[in-house]
This record gives C-alpha cells, structure tokens and sequence, in this order.
C-alpha cells in the first residue's frame, strides 16, 4: 500500500498548512540546504517566488508560492517522509556513482525523493536514515549538534582493556586525534572480537583507521544506532518507515524540539529493495535516550547481527 498524498505536518506540528512562513526555512525543510545555506543563495540573487528575486525575511506560503531554485521549480510541500534502512555491505551511499557496482539509489522507496543520511563506506553496513526533511538531515549529520552514533566492530584478534580504553582517551590519526564517547568490550570467540563504539565526530572512516592505529584489523562494522533511532531487527537492504515518536524522538536529539511536542504524523512505505507493504497512522510522542544508548543491549547486537548475517 503506497503511501498517503497528504503533506503531514512535522513532529512539531508548526504552523497550520497554508499560514506564511520564512522562506529559508521552508526551503531547508524540503532538502535545499541548511538554513545558512539557503539563506546565502537567497542573497547571491539565486531564489525567486512567484517571478520575483527573493529576500531576506520573506515569508512564503507553501501552498501557493511558486518557488525558484537558479531557475529550476521547487516543489516546497512535500508528503514529509522518514525511513530507516540497513545498508548491505558492497553499496554506496551516494545516490549516484559512475564507478559504483551498487547504489543506495536502488534501494530506495517509491514515491517523494529521499536522501540518505548518516554516511557509511562500502565494506560497512548498518542503520542509515532516508528522509526528504532537509532541516533533520541536516541537524542529523553537522557535528555541531552532537547527535552520537553507535557501531558494532568485529575484530580478527584478541583487544585488551587498555587498547579499549585508548579509544576513549585519543588515538592519533594522520588528520588529528579521534576520540570515542564511549567503548566497552562486547564479547569473544576465539581470537575474535567484538567491541562496542559510540562516536560522535564523523570523518571518513574515523572508526576504522582508530583500531588500524590500535594495530587491529576490523573485520566487520556495523551501525546499530543513530542518535535516538536503532537499527533493531531490519534485516540488510530493507528499509522501514519509522513511527511518528521515532521521528519525534530524533527532533528532539537535535534540538529541534526543545520541548514537549504535540501530537504529529510521520508516513512512509516499508519496502524490501523498495516494495512498499504499508505505512504507519500512528499518533504519539517518543522519550529520548541518554546519549551512549542502552549498553546492556550491546551483547544482544552482537549476537543478532551475527545469527543474522
């Protein structure tokens, strides 16, 4: 069952659909760019509405403006939609990639366009978000908001305490120290190992080249949580349309709710490779977790993800 046409409101529900509002935020909202962002192509002569060169402060409404890009039309009232989706190992995450054997593009789920968030490389799988909120994905990856992610790494030796603890203290990288919120040992079978890591930096392949420094190779890595959102069950290339307080919860690690939400929607179509097979109608609010996540679940990850694979 496909999706509703209906343009839901945010978690936040803002103003009631067709009340004027600014246009930076209404084109942030819909995957243009960060405010500071849009706000610097508005400036640069770039953005028109209804004909007309935009400013500053201008206040649109999203229902009748017609609003321009560098000439192209921007549909500015999207059905907002949010997925969460388990990226196999062998996919990128950039929607489109010359060289690329497989994209994420083929994973995606039909209907509004969708973008991915939470960058992975190839060899790594785990929980990436697909949304067409802009403002969220932003707030989502901009290390200023904080927002921590949680992997799963398996090692093909044996890790000591002390080499654990390092991740934690600083481990130096050819482009500066890199620092773990949090690590803890997880489990071992043979000389095989399974640590927990929750990070909150993102640079390319940060985790991997922290235990290449350890003198460690990492065998397999896998994200199971970002921010409030975890990746649970979903098996590798499925994607599932996350429940109204999912998405509340990941506004308010963000920032963008700083208080108790009213009730709002968040729709969407669970797809295996993009087969939709239903949506969420339900209403509610979510709790937001300590950052760090609920460590006691680490050693059910592990097995899960194993027995799963």
């Amino acid at each position: 069952m496909s999706s509703s046409s209906t343009n839901p409101q945010r978690p936040d529900e803002g103003p009631p659909l067709g009340t004027p509002e600014r246009l930076q935020k209404v084109l942030a909202r819909v995957g243009i760019g960060s405010r500071r962002r849009v706000e610097d192509l508005i400036r640069e002569g770039r953005v028109e509405v209804d004909g007309h060169l935009a400013r500053l402060g201008d206040q649109v409404d999203p229902l009748r403006a017609r609003i321009s890009v560098d000439g192209q039309p921007v549909p500015v009232h999207p059905e907002l939609r949010y997925f969460a989706f388990n990226k196999p190992i062998g996919v990128t995450t950039t929607m489109r990639d010359r060289h690329a054997e497989r994209s994420i593009a083929e994973f995606m789920p039909p209907g509004p366009r969708l973008f991915p968030v939470g960058r992975l490389d190839r060899e790594s799988e785990g929980l990436i978000v697909l949304t067409n909120d802009g403002e969220l994905a932003h707030r989502l990856q901009h290390p200023r908001y904080g927002v921590d992610k949680e992997y799963l790494v398996e090692l093909s030796s044996a890790i000591s305490g002390a080499e654990v603890r390092r991740l934690t203290a600083g481990v130096a990288l050819d482009d500066g120290p890199a620092r773990a919120l949090s690590a803890r040992l997880v489990g071992r079978t043979g000389g095989r190992t399974a640590v927990g890591v929750v990070m909150r930096e993102g640079r390319k392949r940060e985790v991997r080249r922290m235990f290449d420094a350890l003198g460690h190779r990492v065998e397999r890595l896998v994200r199971v949580r970002l921010g409030s959102l975890e990746l649970h069950g979903l098996a590798p290339g499925q994607s599932r349309p996350l429940e109204p307080n999912e998405v509340t919860a990941l506004y308010r690690v963000t920032g963008l709710l700083d208080a108790t939400p009213r009730s709002g929607r968040a729709t969407g179509s669970r797809s295996d490779r993009g087969a939709p097979q239903g949506k969420p109608r339900v209403q509610g609010s979510g709790r937001t977790r300590k950052p760090g996540g609920s460590r006691e679940t680490l050693d059910q990850r592990a097995a899960a993800q194993r027995g799963g694979q």
